[in-house]
C-alpha cells in the first residue's frame, strides 16, 4: 500500500506556498540522495521541476545493466490561485509521482531494493493559469510543453509511464485509472499484455484502456486538438511511453478543486511501483521489439509525428491543455 505516502504528499502539496525545494527536502529526508530542483520562469509564471533517482541493485547508475523506468507526473499546475482556492484535479499527476518516489525510498529503507533504477520527474506550481477548453476548462502552465519535456524526459529512461489526470473529456467513462496503448517514435502500438496483467492484479478488476489518436501523440504547438498532455513525453524520446490516466466517469475540469480521489491515485501509484519492479527485472515489456522493427520495415519510420510538421506558422501556437 502507498496510501500513507499519498496522504503525506497531498498535505504538503495542498498549499499556496509549496515549492520544489520543500518536496526535495521531503524525499531527501526519506533517504533519496539524488534529488534535483530546477526553477524555470516562463511567460505565465514560475515553476520548480524536480527529479529524483531511486538507484536499483543492478541499475545503470551503479554500473549495472538493468533497464531504467521513468515515471513522469504530467500537469499544468497544483493550483489555480488566486482564481481557485486549494489543490486542483490537475495536480494528481504530480501527487502520484512524488508519492511513488517517497514509497520507493521507504521500501529501500526497509531492504526492498529494486533491480533497476527509477527516475521520477514532475514540476511543482501552486498558482498556474487556466484556459478555456471543450468540454470543460483546462489548466494551463507557466512554461510550454517543450520546456517540460526538456526537464522531465531523461535520456536514461528506457521506458516511461506518464501519469496525468485525464478527466476533462467524454471518451473515458471510468472512475479510477486507465492506461494507453504504447507510443513509440510516432507509432501507436498494441497495448502491452504485461501492463494489462499488472493492472488487473493491482486493481482486482478488468483492465481499462483509454483511446488515443494520432493527434494526441503530436507535439503541442501545431494547432491540432489534443485529448491532453499525457502523451507529450512521447514526442521527446525514442523510449516507449505509456499514459497512466487518473480518470472519472464524467467530465471534470482540470481546475476543479475537491476533485482528487486519493484512493484512485494510490492505485495508480501501486501500479507504477509494480511496473518498476517487473521492468527492472526484465519481466515487463512495453512493446514487441520484433514487431516494431517489422512495422518500420513495411511502412517506414513515423517519427515525423514527433515534430511540429511542415506548417512552420504553428511553431508558437496551439493548445496548452492540461488535465
Amino acid at each position: 500500500m502507498a496510501l500513507k505516502q499519498v496522504l503525506e504528499v497531498y498535505e504538503l502539496l495542498d498549499s499556496a506556498y509549496v515549492n520544489g525545494y520543500e518536496v526535495a527536502d521531503l524525499l531527501k529526508r526519506a533517504g533519496l540522495e539524488e534529488v534535483t530542483v530546477t526553477r524555470i520562469k516562463g511567460s505565465k509564471g514560475t515553476t520548480d521541476f524536480i527529479k529524483a533517482v531511486v538507484k536499483g541493485r543492478n541499475g545503470k547508475s551503479q554500473g549495472g545493466s538493468a533497464p531504467t523506468l521513468g515515471i513522469i507526473g504530467r500537469l499544468g499546475g497544483l493550483g489555480a490561485r488566486p482564481e481557485r482556492i486549494g489543490f486542483v484535479s490537475d495536480g494528481d499527476g504530480a501527487l502520484a509521482a512524488v508519492a511513488a518516489a517517497l514509497k520507493l525510498a521507504n521500501m529501500q529503507h526497509k531492504g526492498d531494493v529494486l533491480e533497476g533504477d527509477v527516475i521520477i520527474a514532475t514540476h511543482i506550481c501552486p498558482d498556474a493559469p487556466t484556459q478555456p477548453h471543450d468540454p470543460v476548462p483546462f489548466m494551463d502552465s507557466p512554461v510550454d510543453i517543450a520546456e517540460m519535456n526538456r526537464n522531465e524526459v531523461d535520456p536514461a529512461m528506457d521506458a516511461i509511464l506518464s501519469v496525468d489526470t485525464t478527466k476533462g473529456n467524454r471518451v473515458i467513462n471510468h472512475r479510477g485509472f486507465a492506461i494507453s496503448p504504447t507510443v513509440k517514435e510516432g507509432y501507436i502500438l498494441r497495448v502491452s499484455e504485461d501492463l494489462l496483467d499488472l493492472m488487473q492484479i493491482v486493481t482486482g478488476k478488468l483492465p481499462v484502456v483509454f483511446p488515443i489518436t494520432t493527434q494526441d501523440i503530436t507535439p503541442y504547438g501545431n494547432g491540432i486538438y489534443h485529448l491532453n498532455s499525457i502523451l507529450q513525453p512521447s514526442t521527446a524520446t525514442a523510449a516507449p511511453v505509456v499514459g497512466v490516466a487518473i480518470t472519472a466517469e464524467v467530465p471534470v475540469p482540470g481546475c476543479a478543486t475537491g476533485a482528487s480521489h486519493l484512493i484512485d491515485i494510490e492505485a495508480a501509484v501501486r501500479f507504477c511501483l509494480e511496473v518498476a519492479k517487473a521492468f527492472g527485472q526484465g519481466k515487463c515489456r512495453f512493446y514487441d521489439e520484433e514487431e516494431f522493427e517489422r512495422l518500420k520495415e513495411l511502412y517506414g519510420p513515423m517519427n515525423h509525428l514527433q515534430t511540429l510538421g511542415r506548417k512552420k506558422e504553428y511553431a508558437g501556437a496551439g493548445n496548452s491543455d492540461r488535465s
